[in-house]
């Protein structure tokens, strides 16, 4: 997801927001200008997800949705 974090009070925020939603194992920061948040789990809703980043961070956008194979 593409976020819009501003400063580093955004970024812990936005790991904060995404580790305590539900069926997320990993949370992290990514991107050139760390301004993605990659999360991996297992039943993420990544629109109930994105819905409480724009409301706590500010814009926040899906930009990919996939399968992780675990072999």
């Amino acid at each position: 997801m593409s976020v819009s974090m501003r400063c580093e009070k955004c970024r812990s925020e936005a790991l904060k927001i995404g580790a305590k939603t539900t069926g997320v194992t990993f949370v992290g920061i990514e991107g050139e200008e760390k301004d993605k948040v990659m999360v991996i789990g297992e039943g993420v809703d990544a629109a109930c997800l994105v819905v409480r980043l724009r409301k706590k961070v500010g814009f926040a956008d899906i930009i990919s949705v996939t399968d992780v194979d675990d072999t």
